[in-house]
């Protein structure tokens, strides 16, 4: 009798095994019968490092490891990326900080968003006051609900794709890294110190800040196909860059600064020539919340920064292109010039509604001399001594009538209302907007391409500088964007910013 039921369960096992073979060949025919809805995909893993960050209860002190797809997180105080160790965040993961804390990052934050599922640090259900006209007092992009992402001088890199950052710059008690204050100060949403480190924002939103959102005190940076609004309270740049920074500034729509949109300086010495190639870059309604007078509104070289500044869109800003050099001073603060001579720029567009902005269009007293190439055209409105002036730092260079240029030239962008009547600087946000150009703008075919950016080996100015962001899916850029045939950051070829 066992030997029989042996026997019994041995046919059972084969025939169970057959069927199971004859199953998994009826599923291999060849590929020239195999139809479109036969054909599985299966989709790799995700990139990870180390154990995954455990999300059962808000996170305090020292993390690493990954925070997985999709997941929510909360920051319960300070915590800390030490020296060494790697923060990876995969696609769609929502951290959300719970009182003002900061992400202190002294070895390397990689933040790996998609389009499809971004990544978000935020504060949880807190809604945004996306109004024309709402009061800045209490618009919570302003406050400061939690500090910042912050680098210190041992960080490898910090390195967002497709990731919302938003509602930060709260106040700092003691700054727990270099070159930061303390006393109550807001901190900077992201903050970026390490002359050889790598910072790489692209394809990503800014939102909010009670003074610079952005701040980079060195480092090799990659800032392309951004969205940044509400930046700033009564001051501050959406990108305030100090000395050691070199890199590319690109494809950025930059809307309601309170200061300038791009400020490249080599205050502080420390390591490279600050460097920015700031190209196709579309800048609106900035400058009008700081109230001292001579700076603010679209990109300003400073302090012996150099660079380049080509096809960049400017958009009822309160100041043009700003060049400081000579002896220019505004309010009585002089400022040390730019590095004028290793400054390349032109092709760029201006946009005013009003005679005050187009008397800045080419800031006075300061040194941004008019391009052939600028639009509007420099012939017929600028008066013939004007360069002359510039070169002999005259005070007739103080003063230029642009009442011709006034509401001339509509970029027409598909849903944006230029030429309205309401105070300008009033919309600082993109909701609701669409800053594509439309089929019929002047802006189309305006651009200047005949320049590389910065990449790895690219140099550029004497002493020369050198770059080493290189084109990686993780630990680069994506894609470093060439210069674009159409003025600003949205391109009618498909380039350019993709939100």
């Amino acid at each position: 009798m066992k030997n029989q039921t042996k026997k019994i369960s041995y046919i059972i096992g084969v025939g169970v095994f057959a069927l199971f073979i004859a199953a998994i060949s009826s599923c291999k025919k060849s590929s020239a019968t195999t139809t479109d809805d036969e054909q599985v995909t299966v989709s790799a893993p995700l990139f990870s490092v180390g154990q995954p960050v455990d999300n059962s209860k808000p996170l305090c002190n020292a993390i690493k490891g990954t925070m997985k797809e999709g997941l929510e997180y909360h920051i319960g105080c300070d915590v800390t990326v030490n020296k060494g160790d790697t923060l990876l965040v995969q696609q769609g993961a929502k951290i959300y900080f719970d009182g003002n804390y900061n992400i202190i990052v002294r070895g390397s934050i990689v933040c790996l968003g998609t389009k499809e599922k971004p990544i978000w640090f935020t504060v949880k259900d807190l809604a945004k006051t996306d109004v024309a006209g709402a009061s800045i007092l209490t618009d919570p992009a302003y406050v400061g609900k939690w500090g910042g992402i912050l680098g210190d001088t041992s960080t490898k890199m910090m390195i967002f794709k497709w990731t919302h950052v938003e509602f930060g710059c709260g106040p700092l008690a003691t700054s727990p890294v270099y070159g930061m204050s303390g006393g109550g100060k807001p901190a900077y949403m992201l903050n970026v110190v390490n002359p050889d480190g790598l910072f790489v924002l692209e394809d990503s939103w800014i939102y909010g800040g009670v003074d610079d959102p952005i701040r980079i005190q060195g480092g090799h940076i990659h800032v392309m196909r951004n969205t940044f609004e509400k930046g700033g309270l009564t001051g501050g740049e959406y990108l305030n860059i100090k000395s050691g920074t070199v890199g590319n500034v690109a494809y950025n729509l930059m809307i309601g600064a309170a200061t300038n949109g791009v400020k490249p300086s080599n205050n502080g010495s420390r390591g490279q020539v600050t460097t920015i190639y700031a190209y196709n870059n579309t800048f609106v309604e900035s400058g009008y919340r700081r109230a001292s007078a001579g700076r603010g509104g679209s990109i300003n070289f400073e302090e012996g920064s150099r660079g380049k500044a080509f096809n960049n869109l400017i958009v009822n800003c309160r100041y043009g292109l700003r060049i400081v050099g000579y002896d220019g001073s505004y309010s009585g603060n002089a400022l040390k010039a730019a590095d004028f001579a290793n400054i390349d720029y032109g092709y760029n567009y201006n946009y005013c509604d009003s005679l005050k902005l187009a008397n800045q269009i080419y800031p006075v007293p300061f040194s941004t001399v008019p391009k052939s190439t600028d639009i509007p055209a420099i012939a017929g409105w600028l008066p013939a001594n004007y360069l002359t002036c510039l070169t002999a730092s005259t005070a007739a260079c103080d003063i230029y009538d642009g009442t011709p240029v006034v509401g001339q030239n509509d970029p027409q962008f598909v849903n944006f209302p230029v030429k309205q009547n309401r105070n300008l600087g009033t919309v600082a946000y993109a909701t609701g907007w669409d800053f594509h150009l439309k089929s019929t703008s002047p802006a189309l075919n305006k651009g200047f391409t005949g320049f590389v950016p910065l990449a790895d080996g690219v140099v550029f100015g004497t002493p020369a500088v050198s770059y080493k962001i290189k084109v990686d899916a993780k630990f680069g850029a994506t894609e470093i964007t060439p210069p674009g045939a159409d003025i600003g950051a949205y391109q009618s070829s498909g380039k350019g910013n993709q939100h």
